[in-house]
């Protein structure tokens, strides 16, 4: 997992954004993306609802997993590919520890 913001390096392995939004101020060139799969990331709803607070992390959890189980084509393909090759998950988020991609992570490891 590594933010948007912080620069591609070449042990990152294959980059993919798992955000619905473009992080703000970040050019595709300095992104250095190889994929962007919005499928993967919150619904707009849980996004906004969720504002980032620390406090609603664990029912943020709890919603997320839940939409994540209706993309299984999706997970399928991003396990593939990080059984594949070293896997990079891309995010926006400010808070390192209470993101998308934290969960996303666990799902894709099996861990609960």
């Amino acid at each position: 997992m590594k933010r948007a913001y912080a620069p591609a390096e070449a042990d990152d392995g294959v980059r993919i954004l798992i955000d619905r939004l473009w992080p703000r101020g970040v050019s595709k060139a300095r992104a250095a993306l190889d994929d962007w799969i919005k499928d993967l990331a919150p619904s707009n709803a849980l996004r906004t609802w969720f504002a980032h607070d620390p406090a609603r992390w664990a029912e943020f959890q709890r919603r997320y997993r839940a939409e994540l189980r209706d993309q299984p084509e999706a997970l399928d393909r991003l396990r593939a590919l990080a059984g594949e090759q070293v896997v990079t998950l891309v995010y926006g988020a400010r808070d390192e520890q209470h993101n998308d991609a934290v969960v996303l992570r666990a799902v894709l490891l099996g861990e609960r």
